[in-house]
């Protein structure tokens, strides 16, 4: 997806790829995994009073992107139907699409604002070019992150929403609602997977199951790209170097090692950089590769990810510190530092001194 309003930065060194994650105090869901009791060093909470805010801010910003989520979810579900009908008469669906990128952005940046007017906003549609990520309290908005998926009837899309302070994400929402998942995020305070479920009857209540990620409490092990499910998407970039660095990438790992290959288990194109981070954080895919996409396609995500007990390098090699703005990302599940480490590091020696450039 293109830009549509500001880009952000984060960093995640081998030296902070871990970080206790522990459980929210949200009272969205009616079941929850057991999970231990919020903590916030003391640092955070020095980083929060230097732009006014308490962790009771940001549980308020997290319950609110999600109320703002469902409504945007009910928007994509309300289209599903429209948009089958346009494409089996053949009409043009690029202008629907379009048209619900636009009107649930618009819905996004208005409740946002009317509740914190002095916070920034930063969104796919009305991004301007040249516009940087500020230090100060930020929403990011990805209005439909997979919207090829979205105009062909493929339910792997997403709303993605967060909040970034000091250009690093501390509240993630991503929700899908074709699935009803929906992934949530406070930093310090652990990721989780709310399933719902719509009700069959209009007299029968939306059904709520939460879960703390990764799904696997104790993560199983990951000792080399040859037992990873790994993500990588193809972007819109189809001629260069960039492309021969990813066709060539994407061979090597799918090769036998005995013709000089990787040989990962397989791997999968989903079609949305944000739920491919959500995807990484439950534990589903053991990482996800990529270069091209923009910091509304992976904000949310990155900050469930990281609660999840996963880590985000760089796509290019040597990156340890990757910004939210550089456009090339690394995500990897929750495992033993050193086999994240590995994982990443086997990657970048398939692509040498070869490095995406955007």
């Amino acid at each position: 997806m293109e830009p549509t309003t500001s880009i952000r930065e984060m960093s995640s060194s081998p030296a902070s790829l871990r970080s206790s994650h522990e459980n929210e105090s949200s009272d969205f869901s009616t079941q929850t995994t057991p999970a231990s009791t919020p903590s916030t060093t003391p640092d955070f909470i020095l980083e929060l009073a230097k732009h006014n805010l308490t962790e009771t801010d940001l549980q308020n910003v997290h319950d609110l992107l999600i109320s703002i989520a469902m409504e945007g979810g009910k928007t994509m579900l309300s289209a599903e139907h429209e948009f089958l009908i346009a494409a089996s008469t053949k009409n043009n669906t690029s202008d629907l699409v379009t048209k619900y990128d636009s009107q649930i952005e618009a819905m996004v940046e208005s409740r946002t604002q009317a509740a914190y007017p002095h916070f920034g906003f930063l969104g796919e549609e009305t991004f301007k070019h040249g516009t940087k990520l500020l230090d100060t309290p930020t929403f990011v908005c990805d209005p439909i992150d997979g919207t090829l998926n979205f105009s062909k009837g493929v339910p792997n899309c997403a709303i993605s929403l967060a909040l970034t302070l000091n250009k690093k994400p501390v509240v993630g929402i991503v929700y899908n609602p074709f699935r009803g998942d929906l992934y949530t995020a406070i930093k310090n305070r652990g990721a989780f997977l709310t399933k719902i479920s719509s009700p069959s009857s209009s007299t029968e209540m939306q059904k709520e199951k939460k879960f703390k990620l990764p799904l696997h409490p104790i993560p199983p092990p990951m000792p080399s790209l040859n037992t990873c499910l790994i993500a990588l998407e193809w972007g819109n970039q189809r001629s260069g170097p960039n492309w021969s660095l990813r066709t060539s990438v994407h061979n090597t790992l799918l090769t036998a090692q005995s013709e000089g290959g990787a040989m990962c288990k397989s791997i999968r194109s989903n079609g949305s950089a944000a739920l491919d981070f959500c995807y990484v954080a439950q534990g589903s895919l053991d990482a996800y590769w990529e270069g091209g996409v923009w910091i509304w396609d992976v904000c949310a995500g990155w900050c469930i990810l990281e609660e999840a007990g996963g880590m985000v390098a760089g796509a290019n090699p040597g990156d340890w510190e990757p910004g939210l703005e550089g456009r090339t990302y690394f995500a990897v599940r929750a495992a033993k530092i050193e086999e994240q480490v590995g994982v990443v590091e086997a990657v970048w020696g398939i692509m040498g001194e070869r490095k995406f450039v955007y």
